[in-house]
């Protein structure tokens, strides 16, 4: 998979620009604050429909402007496709794909990408949502359906809290509350399910790449905690979400929230049977974080035939000269991968491929 064009309108503090792409490395060289982030941000919201920095649409629009457009041209399984998204002023964006529209929940899995930000090395020692968004984004690229049984799960799940709050101010009766249950505790066993695959495959892969950052020193496993399941028995997850939140429904309607679920659960990382988020010195952390992100590009090649492409926001001075050549290593003449920098001493004598000069929303090669 790789990207040949990006053109934007409007979009950040880009007016007009169309970017040809090398299908290895590209780099964004720039001072801070001067849009090298927007155009990562821009490949991201073609792969995942939405941005990694903000909720609004309306913050995407350049300044003054009607509304705005990112359009991607790029080869998925050696066929070439197109990917437009047009932001419109207080309107829901559009999106087409090959020129046909295309609902934004269906976009996911269209064009596959791994983001990789400073704010990733908070992945370990940071809060559970964070493990969570790691493994969906991971499995939804890989299979577009787990995507829309996620955000059916989560709609079915807001609408018991809903219900949950209305019981507790009296607006509302507990019988209620079975037809919620019966579906909740399904859709959670499948999403678990699928889970607790992913996390099976992403262990083996993520323990090869830790080992070989460590010279074999450390051995990473990644296990999924299922919140509330004591043993590790998850032959009938249905029956059990079902029996868990029957048995909780007096706590949940007390705190007008569901407190069982994948919603609730994390992932646990072990260094040498050490849990990392505890006892795992910074330096631990990120290569535990390295190793998870190179992984994730594994694991989808390995469900879909093919790398994603790779998006480096700043995370080159964020890493120590180790992990940095650990990583272009990986990522050279096998993933197209775009980063951004302030400084080209971050790659040292490596031959890249095109290098970009970012100022004001102008670009030059």
């Amino acid at each position: 998979m790789r990207v040949n064009r990006l053109s934007l309108r409007n979009f950040r503090n880009y007016k007009h620009i169309d970017i040809d792409f090398t299908a290895n490395i590209n780099v964004f060289i720039g001072p801070n604050a001067q849009g090298k982030t927007n155009l990562l941000e821009a490949l991201y919201l073609a792969a995942m429909g939405r941005s990694h920095r903000t909720n609004t649409d309306q913050e995407l629009i350049y300044w003054d402007q009607p509304a705005a457009s990112i359009e991607v041209m790029f080869v998925r399984q050696e066929l070439e496709n197109s990917l437009k998204i047009k932001f419109i002023a207080n309107q829901n964006k559009e999106i087409l794909y090959n020129s046909h529209p295309l609902p934004a929940r269906e976009i996911v899995g269209s064009l596959n990408a791994i983001l990789f930000s400073p704010e990733d090395l908070l992945l370990i020692k940071g809060a559970p949502a964070l493990r969570r968004r790691f493994l969906d984004n991971e499995i939804s690229q890989a299979n577009p359906s787990y995507y829309r049984q996620l955000l059916n799960y989560n709609r079915m799940l807001s609408q018991r809290n809903n219900l949950l709050k209305k019981i507790r101010e009296r607006k509302a009766c507990q019988e209620l509350l079975a037809p919620w249950d019966e579906q909740i505790a399904g859709a959670a066993a499948v999403i678990t399910k699928k889970r607790l695959e992913a996390v099976k495959k992403l262990t083996m892969l993520a323990n090869l790449h830790h080992r070989k950052i460590t010279n074999s020193r450390e051995n990473l496993i990644v296990s999924y905690h299922l919140n509330g399941l004591q043993q590790d028995k998850t032959e009938d997850l249905s029956g059990w979400y079902h029996e868990q939140l029957g048995r909780q429904r007096q706590q949940d309607i007390f705190s007008g929230s569901t407190g069982v679920g994948p919603h609730r659960d994390d992932l646990i990382l072990l260094v040498n049977g050490k849990n990392l988020r505890n006892f795992g010195s910074q330096g631990q952390q990120r290569t535990g974080v390295l190793a998870l992100k190179l992984a994730e590009l594994e694991f989808i090649k390995s469900e879909t035939g093919e790398y994603p492409i790779l998006l480096l926001d700043d995370v080159m001075s964020e890493l120590d000269a180790a992990r940095r050549s650990e990583l272009l290593l990986f990522i050279k003449e096998r993933v197209q991968t775009f980063i951004t920098a302030a400084d080209e001493q971050y790659f040292g004598q490596t031959k890249l491929g095109k290098f970009y000069r970012i100022l004001g929303g102008t670009v030059t090669e």
